[in-house]
């Protein structure tokens, strides 16, 4: 049934991921191969580990151990075959133990085993730390790394219950264990079963719930490792178990990697088809490129990536001219920008707003693409009447005082009104920095991805102002279509062509000032076909947003078949 069925598992929500825990939950349950009554049940082999153990203890390889307390049938979490024994962990090893804190080295022969080394595909030394000969000294034998050893980080929240085993190559090669990392060493019984158990879906629940620590970081404690149970069965089996689950670890790693080469497959192919749209010279060529894309919309449009792509991909469309037709009837946006500079000559003299400095024409050679008759390349700051970096003032959580917005409250090219800070007016500056309706924020500084975000200010019942880190720009009034501004900026062809060419990087942060910002070429329409484009784009994400809609909902289905499945076989 398993197998019958991994189709639907493997193309649901995170479906490999959960390919794996059924397989390893039907392992350690004992489902997974059958069993064979001619096995020496487990019980036997635990009298062998026993014995194992007493000749260790005795020629003085290790320690004498206490006696662990009987496992009472409720602490049992499920029934085991027929040969199986629950047991644990401490009575089936000969050795569980932290590591210890070395003195450590610039360089030297040996390393220490740490967390980031300890990786579910295996061991990791390319972050292992050097220890000095002297400190290596005070090292017990035993607490040399083996071949088989079983590491179990046992700290740290995102990396706590991680395990890994000691490969032959690492046998006795000086490697030791820090103090965050729990050795296990078992003794007669197969290392990658135990191994398999402790990265198994039940053991992996219950990690959190028995670390404990004093701090704020999360322990795994010795106590509670040598404590764990673990269901042990015939020696025989275990080898099974373990054949059986690698075979099909394997198989679900050929399943991630065709799902990772269709992934591939497919982003190339929506990039070229979605790439024919955009490179359309005119209205009659993206008619006739979109009749052919769209033929292949249910093939392309089956995730949220590709949905995106298209939404992108219809806004490089809308500011290239190419989504609305034309009406020569418009007045051309040569004359618009007659009427802007009047009205900012106009605002300059009645003292309003201050006199801004002339800015270069776009030359022919600037220009990133052709605009349809009546549009024009012009400079950002031709059409603002300010551009104004916002508040440095430190935000309190006075609910009474102002507003302040932040890069978090851009989203989708919009200003959310949510997870508000506040400022008081502590230096008068405040009213110049309220925001009005039809502000656009642009964040200057941030992350390399994140820088160049900009979202339209919507307008609020109180007055609001913003971050530093923003550049609130202030358009021409009536005169420019704040929204089509806001569509413009969050387009591809304004990062790639615009933003990203001048962003400047230090210390993990990328900037880009106000100066530059003026200087962004744009392609402007007539302001009635502004209007236009932004009715358009307004369609067409909300139709997109339909299918963003109808596609998650569709996930949750497959995702609650498979869901289904898994626990019909487990």
């Amino acid at each position: 049934m398993l197998l019958s069925n991994l189709e639907l598992l493997a193309t649901a929500p995170g479906g490999v991921a959960k390919l794996r825990e059924l397989i390893l939950t039907l392992a350690v349950q004992g489902k997974l191969v059958p069993q064979d009554p001619g096995d020496e049940p487990a019980s036997v082999l635990l009298q062998k580990i026993r014995a194992e153990k007493d000749r260790l203890i005795a020629e003085g390889t290790i320690k004498k151990d206490k006696p662990l307390a009987a496992i009472a049938d409720e602490e049992k979490p499920f029934a085991l075959p027929m040969g199986w024994e629950w047991v644990r962990l401490g009575d089936i090893c000969a050795y569980i133990q932290r590591g210890k804190g070395p003195v450590y080295a610039e360089s030297s022969k040996h390393r220490v085993v740490s967390q980031k080394c300890v990786r579910w595909h295996g061991l990791d030394l390319a972050p292992a730390r050097f220890v000095t000969p002297e400190s290596l000294a005070k090292y017990e034998p035993i607490r040399f790394l083996q071949a088989g050893d079983l590491l179990w980080n046992s700290t740290g929240t995102g990396t706590i219950g991680r395990a890994c085993l000691v490969p032959v190559e690492h046998d006795n090669a000086g490697l030791v264990a820090d103090s965050h990392v729990t050795v296990v060493r078992p003794v007669l019984i197969s290392s990658w079963f135990v191994w398999r158990w402790i990265q198994s879906p039940y053991v992996q629940s219950e990690i959190e719930g028995s670390a404990s620590g004093t701090t704020n970081q999360i322990e795994l404690n010795t106590s509670t490792v040598v404590n764990h149970l673990v269901p042990l069965p015939p020696l025989v089996e275990q080898s099974r178990i373990v054949a059986r689950v690698e075979e099909l670890m394997r198989l679900c790693d050929a399943l991630e990697a065709k799902g990772q080469l269709e992934a591939t497959q497919h982003a190339q192919l929506l990039s070229t088809l979605l790439g024919t749209l955009t490179a359309s010279a005119t209205p009659e060529e993206l008619t006739n490129n979109w009749q052919r894309v769209a033929q292949h919309f249910d093939l392309l449009l089956d995730r949220p990536e590709a949905i995106d792509a298209l939404e992108q991909t219809l806004l490089q469309l809308a500011v290239r001219g190419l989504l609305v037709p034309q009406d020569p009837a418009d007045e051309p946006a040569s004359v618009l920008l007659q009427k802007i500079r009047a009205e900012k000559d106009r605002l300059i003299a009645a003292g309003q707003i201050k006199k801004d400095k002339p800015l270069p024409p776009v030359t022919d050679e600037e220009k990133p693409f052709e605009l349809p008759v009546g549009w024009e390349w012009v400079r950002m700051g031709s059409l603002g009447e300010s551009f104004d970096y916002g508040s440095s003032q430190k935000s309190v959580d006075d609910s009474n005082a102002v507003p302040i917005l932040r890069m978090g409250n851009i989203q989708g090219g919009q200003v959310v009104m949510s997870n508000l800070k506040y400022l008081k007016d502590l230096q008068g500056e405040l009213p110049y920095l309220f925001l009005r309706k039809g502000d656009l924020l642009f964040n200057r500084t941030n992350s390399y991805e994140l820088v160049g975000k900009t979202g339209l200010f919507g307008g609020y019942p109180r007055e609001v102002t913003f971050a530093s880190y923003l550049i609130r720009i202030r358009l021409m009034n009536d005169l420019v279509n704040s929204e089509y501004m806001n569509v413009y900026m969050n387009t591809r062809d304004c990062r790639v062509n615009e933003i990203e060419p001048d962003l400047t990087q230090q210390t993990g942060q990328a900037n880009y000032n106000g100066t530059k910002l003026k200087n962004i070429r744009v392609a402007l329409p007539p302001l009635a076909e502004q209007s236009s484009i932004v009715t358009r784009v307004t369609q067409l994400r909300r139709l997109c947003a339909d299918l963003r809609q109808r596609l998650a909902e569709r996930e949750v289905v497959q995702a609650r078949l498979a869901e289904a499945l898994v626990q019909q076989v487990a």
